[in-house]
């Protein structure tokens, strides 16, 4: 069944839009199931969330990346590894996979194409569109979200660990009117000096400096302030360099490609009733209906083992492994100089034309057959690519070994 990816801007609803679409698809497969007491379909929904992938994976900061990382994008790699494997164990005829994640690369769309397009199942994409300003609300709502519950966690620590007894310790006048100058030229929109404080004092006021700025920049038309959902429970993308990067990089699906089409839009401001519709056309041409176009895997990734047949070159081993392990079967009936009859088609029917192999005047050994047959398969390597032409089939191949081996012994007399 078919593989939904879900794609968007990071904080653009994705993982909304995602449960609703499980849903609605949970109600749906039930219905179809009424009737039996087997579900038609198996739903997966996998996400980020569902294997504990953290949003910092996708920070491509040199600053930011661990001593033990090997290189900056190297955790989002081992994150789209871990995303590729899950979709691959669970996809399968019967399966229906929704993907909820970034998909913000076409290559990657690309390929998850091509792993349901393996299995010759269905496949579809979903945008979720939203403005960027309402998005990057969505994640300064949460950033603040989270730096209020630490606040409110230290201070609770702060609490805890605080007794009545305790004394307070007071500061001298030198360290205020330097701690108030420091405050007051960050106030007035200066960085405060490396000489004020020490490093450490002065690093966090240099921070508090630069947050204070970026919250003076975002209050132009590229922010809008949202409201968070109680229900919200989703964590922020800091820091917010790596938001910026993930809009940046974000390649829009091109319906015009095959890997990005059937292509169905839903967006921030859609109605429950213009949702449903959207899903009810997923289920209709994505799911229900058989896409106009036959799905066929790539030649390149179809097995051959499949084929009870073989290909070409299975094909030539095996029937010149045959003809040598008769010869070696026979040659002690007929004796030295004796002619060995063999099947043209390699099962023995009645009415069969039989080809003829004339050994030497002397024993013919393994060794010596197996450097024969080695070389006809060397020179037949040619073949490949041409197993349904009819005179490279198993009874041509048998016969034109036949007189190989034959013209061998001849020059052996």
């Amino acid at each position: 069944m078919p593989l939904i990816l879900i794609t968007g801007l990071p904080t653009s609803g994705k993982s909304t839009r995602a449960a609703q679409l499980y849903d609605y698809l949970t109600e749906r497969i039930a219905a179809e199931s009424s009737s039996s007491s087997t579900p038609k379909f198996r739903l997966h929904l996998i996400s980020d969330q569902s294997l504990s992938i953290s949003r910092s994976v996708y920070d491509l900061d040199p600053a930011h990346t661990p001593a033990h990382v090997r290189s900056a994008n190297a955790s989002e790699k081992d994150a789209r590894a871990a995303l590729y494997g899950a979709v691959k164990r669970v996809l399968s005829p019967r399966d229906i996979v929704i993907l909820d994640t970034l998909n913000y690369i076409k290559g990657w769309r690309y390929q998850l194409y091509c792993e349901a397009k393996n299995l010759q199942t269905p496949f579809g994409l979903v945008q979720i569109g939203c403005p960027v300003a309402r998005a990057r609300g969505v994640n300064e709502a949460r950033i603040r979200r989270s730096e209020q519950q630490e606040q409110q966690e230290e201070e609770q620590k702060a609490g805890n660990g605080t007794t009545k007894d305790e004394p307070t310790t007071t500061s001298t006048s030198t360290t205020t009117t330097t701690t108030t100058t420091t405050a007051a030229a960050a106030a007035a929109g200066a960085a405060p000096k490396s000489g004020d404080l020490y490093p450490e004092t002065y690093q966090q006021s240099h921070q508090n400096w630069q947050q204070k700025q970026f919250e003076e920049e975002s209050t132009g038309p590229d922010f809008e302030d949202v409201t968070l959902s109680p229900t919200d429970s989703q964590e922020p993308y800091t820091p917010r360099s790596n938001w910026e990067n993930l809009v940046f990089r974000y390649e829009e699906p091109n319906p015009m490609s095959r890997w990005d089409s059937p292509l169905f839009i839903i967006t921030w401001d859609d109605t429950p009733t213009d949702t449903k519709a959207t899903f009810d056309q997923i289920w209709d041409e994505v799911i229900v209906n058989k896409p106009q176009k036959l799905i066929r895997a790539n030649k390149s990734t179809v097995q051959r083992d499949k084929d009870p047949g073989g290909d070409y070159l299975y094909v030539l081993e095996k029937e010149t492994q045959d003809i040598v392990k008769r010869i070696l079967e026979q040659q002690a009936e007929v004796g030295e100089g004796g002619t060995v009859r063999l099947s043209r088609s390699g099962t023995k029917e009645e009415g069969e034309e039989m080809l003829e192999v004339e050994l030497p005047g002397k024993k013919v050994g393994l060794p010596q057959l197996q450097r024969y047959r080695r070389a006809f398969v060397a020179l037949n390597r040619g073949g490949i690519g041409l197993e349904a032409v009819g005179t490279l089939a198993a009874g041509r191949l048998r016969e034109s070994f036949v007189g190989y081996l034959n013209d061998a012994f001849e020059k052996e007399m």
